[in-house]
């Protein structure tokens, strides 16, 4: 009997393909502006600026794994449906109160929330479909999403010409009402949660941390996913938070339409940045789709990784407002062709019991790098500049191309359909 069951359900792959359409649409909505929002409004320094993401980061840290084992004992659908509402909430209390405390809270809230989705909506989605069907599930719904976020993007430059914090609250209210809305038709057939009889709720998390442990371990692809995670984590942190601060600072905006607004550039930016993935996204599925789906693509995912390097030591280096943002661009594409690819494959290498969990070890270990790359980098642009910082940023990446290079197919390692069902 599932949890909360649905009032009506609907096809698994068009409510997975819709509440990630919505979810990117809100998500584009907050943070197309969100930095420029916390910079010019709120006034945020750059080492306030990673501490509001380290603050995030170490929710994630604290509650990935917890949100996760819920997700595997009790119901995936409940987790995202959580999830949602806690994200909805935090989006609100930043856009209300613009103070550094309340983004602080707003960060442990917003964590908190996606923690309870991560892990929880993949699982979900391949439950119900099939670990062999979920590969073009994952591309597809990519795809779907960066055309939600060029509508938000596009509605996040409208509304934020009226105030920088609007988007933050249209957006809370709507994954509010995303939760609600799934609430009534997200349905859930193929999860098997332990009856309440069974539950030892300590115990059953030991166990289940403890398999996804012994699966982490067992399977290189799954142990070096989890390594590449924290390395990315490292170096992320500080990018994500002080390229913005780059561009405001270093570089003078030209007359568009009659105005240098932040908000319209950054809108800007952020539509080409979007189009451009889209479309690569969408060749690279059209024209290699073999490769995309395969069941080893270390060799692709080394040669994206390396653009995505290349692309923020480009960015970091940039004297010119145009070359900074098509070295930016050009990694961005390489992380989104990368994500749905690696995804299919991690999600080949687990079974249905701790599924979740370990989807969510592998977020913990990206946190675990965030928290601790974030303030030494943070505090190195504060000591020198934010072009060494973020050179320093991309040099952390560089191991990961000889990561994925160094993995061999190993068919052992890949769960069977049938064998998943059973566990």
């Amino acid at each position: 009997m599932p949890f909360f069951p649905a009032y009506r359900g609907a096809d698994p792959a068009r409510t997975y393909y819709a509440f990630h359409g919505v979810w990117a649409y809100l998500s584009a909505l907050t943070f197309t502006l969100n930095l420029v929002y916390q910079i010019k409004e709120v006034g945020l320094s750059p080492l306030q600026l990673v501490l509001v993401g380290t603050t995030m980061e170490i929710a994630c840290f604290l509650f990935e794994i917890p949100t996760g084992i819920v997700a595997d004992l009790r119901s995936r659908r409940l987790s995202v449906l959580i999830g949602f509402a806690l994200i909805g909430v935090s989006f609100l209390l930043q856009g209300f109160v613009p103070a550094f405390f309340a983004i602080l809270i707003a960060q442990v809230i917003w964590g908190l929330g996606y923690t309870f989705t991560s892990g929880a909506d993949q699982a979900w989605i391949t439950d119900e479909l099939g670990e062999d069907n979920v590969g073009p599930i994952f591309v597809r719904s990519q795809q779907i999403s960066l055309a939600a976020q060029i509508a938000g993007t596009v509605s996040a430059g409208a509304i934020g010409l009226l105030s920088l914090s609007l988007p933050m609250k249209v957006a809370g209210i709507g994954m509010i009402l995303l939760a609600l809305v799934l609430f009534f038709f997200m349905r859930e057939q193929n999860f098997h949660p332990t009856p309440a009889a069974e539950r030892d709720n300590f115990q059953q998390m030991a166990d289940t941390f403890k398999h996804g442990l012994a699966v982490a371990r067992r399977r290189p692809v799954v142990r070096a996913l989890v390594l590449i995670s924290l390395i990315s984590g490292l170096s992320s942190e500080a990018f994500d938070r002080l390229w913005s601060v780059k561009i405001l600072s270093d570089f003078h905006f030209p007359d568009l339409l009659g105005t240098t607004n932040p908000a319209v550039w950054f809108t800007v930016f952020s539509l080409i940045g979007t189009f451009l993935a889209l479309g690569a996204s969408l060749v690279v599925n059209k024209v290699s789709a073999d490769r995309v789906n395969s069941l080893h693509p270390n060799g692709l995912l080394a040669l994206l990784s390396l653009f995505q390097l290349a692309g923020v030591i480009g960015f970091a280096l940039a004297g010119q407002l145009w070359i900074a943002l098509a070295a930016m661009w050009f990694g961005a594409i390489a992380a989104t062709i990368s994500y749905p690819i690696e995804s299919a494959w991690l999600n080949r290498n687990l079974d249905s019991k701790s599924r979740a969990t370990v989807i969510s070890m592998v977020g913990q270990a990206n946190a675990i790098g965030q928290v601790a790359g974030g303030p030494p980098l943070g505090a190195l642009a504060g000591a020198t500049s934010i072009r060494t910082a973020l050179t320093v940023s991309g040099l952390i990446l560089s191991p990961i191309p000889l990561l994925y290079l160094r993995l061999r197919p190993d068919t052992r390692n890949v769960v069977p359909a049938a064998e998943a069902a059973k566990s």
